[in-house]
């Protein structure tokens, strides 16, 4: 699957780096729409095809791992990105229990958001789980 037809969902609170991933996936290609909370992810998910979702952990209500859980009933084939600012963050048991493993955890900041692009791009061509 090229980069341009790799859709994306950005889930995070902070406008300046959602705004900042918005631009830097948009200028590479892709398709990507956002969220600043779970529950308004979970509601564009409903409408919205999306391949990869890159989420944040610390997020107003539903926390980031709720989301990866609530949408993975939903949608089984999405793909998980969490690009977390918690450099104490571990994946829960949960989210083992899916596939989830350390592969597509990112903190935050990410000097180089190229790596962001090849694990998107990775997982949209490989059908990786955030494995």
């Amino acid at each position: 699957m090229s980069a341009s037809a790799v859709r994306v969902l950005i889930v995070d609170d902070e406008s300046s780096i959602r705004c900042s991933l918005v631009n830097y996936l948009e200028d590479r290609g892709c398709t990507v729409v956002s969220a600043e909370s779970a529950e308004e992810a979970i509601e564009m998910l409903e409408t919205e095809p999306v391949d990869v979702a890159i989420v944040d952990i610390r997020l107003p209500g539903m926390d980031g791992n709720g989301l990866i859980l609530a949408a993975h009933e939903m949608l089984p084939s999405l793909k998980f990105i969490v690009y977390t600012g918690s450099v104490a963050y571990r994946l829960p048991p949960a989210l083992a229990e899916i596939g989830a493993g350390t592969d597509y955890v990112f903190q935050k900041p990410l000097p180089d958001l190229k790596v962001l692009l090849e694990a998107v791009n990775r997982l949209a061509t490989e059908g990786a789980a955030l494995a």
